[in-house]
């Protein structure tokens, strides 16, 4: 009997995105510059390297475990992403809940900042003007269940004050944006550099809490920062002032010193970033704050990733 040993690197595609990725994000260099503490997950200790690739391929292709395991079983380029040779026994679909919690957030972020600090050696990040916003991220799209069980409390009005007692989720909480945009979950704040196009900072909050107190976890150092009206409040001014930032957060229709020319071209100037979010989930994949900050950070790399591979095609860099 003849076995065929197959090389996986020349039976993908040179075109496939997943080799023009691999040629801009160096993962093993970003894993040992970080030095995230060795993990091995899985019965064969599949390793850190490869437990990183499978969670990024996982939110850039927006995948289930189920789904996740399927494509790492069956497809080629997967499996060569990944580090597998076509006769490699591949992981199932528990091998990445249980990645996720061995690698955890922390670890996660590390990893998203090296990106951002390979990027910023390469000349991508200006530093001169910054976008700021916030989004909502649904823990679920309603609170009947929770509903229920307060009643059985004699208790009518569900709160942030007594929804801990009955959700699953005990960080998610009720938030609104402007007057009638109501939601339980979290909300995701977000900087981005504007000349390159890229998220600089990322944080998760839970839902109730406003763009001024989460503006301390985003806010760059120096710089131009554009922002709505949320930031033009005086603690979120305060904020910009101890890093050194100049403010271009449009300003209230009551404030002293609005001028509707100026704050038209400051939304002119935002409008093109404001998309950012329309890649992004609205939704929560998993339950718990810092599972979802983790949830935050993989669609900031992979959102991130997509972004180099367009600067690649112009030219504007080659790899990290």
């Amino acid at each position: 009997m003849t076995f065929i040993q197959y090389d996986l690197n020349e039976l993908v595609d040179p075109k496939n995105e997943l080799k023009i990725i691999s040629g801009i994000i160096p993962f093993v260099d970003l894993l040992k510059e970080i030095e995230i503490k060795e993990s091995k997950v899985g019965r064969n200790g599949y390793g850190l390297e490869v437990g990183i690739k499978c969670l990024f391929l996982q939110f850039y292709y927006d995948l289930s475990d189920r789904e996740m395991e399927n494509r790492l079983k069956y497809d080629i380029s997967f499996k060569w992403f990944c580090n597998f040779s076509i006769s490699d026994a591949t992981p199932d679909y528990s091998y990445f809940s249980r990645c996720r919690k061995a690698i955890g957030t922390q670890n996660i972020g590390k990893f998203f900042h090296a990106i951002n600090k390979r990027s910023k050696d390469k000349k991508l990040f200006h530093g001169v003007f910054h976008f700021a916003d916030s989004s909502k991220i649904k823990a679920k799209e309603s609170t009947w269940t929770e509903r229920d069980k307060s009643l059985l409390d004699h208790i009518e009005n569900l709160n942030n004050n007594n929804i801990n007692k009955y959700s699953v989720d005990k960080d998610a909480k009720f938030g609104c944006k402007g007057k009638n945009d109501f939601w339980f979950g979290y909300k995701r704040h977000h900087s981005v550099d504007m000349s390159s196009g890229l998220i600089e900072k990322v944080a998760v909050t839970p839902a109730n809490k406003t763009d001024q107190e989460g503006l301390k976890h985003i806010c760059p150092i120096g710089g131009m920062i554009f922002g709505d009206k949320a930031y033009c409040l005086k603690r979120a001014q305060i904020i910009m002032q101890s890093r050194g930032c100049h403010s271009g957060a449009i300003l209230k229709n009551n404030m002293q010193g609005k001028n509707k020319y100026k704050d038209n071209w400051l939304t002119k100037v935002r409008i093109p970033f404001e998309n950012t979010f329309s890649k992004l989930s609205k939704k929560t994949r998993y339950r718990g704050l810092m599972k979802t900050q983790m949830q935050a950070f993989l669609e900031a790399i992979v959102f991130n990733t997509k972004r180099l591979v367009v600067l690649r095609s112009q030219n504007m860099i080659d790899f990290l």
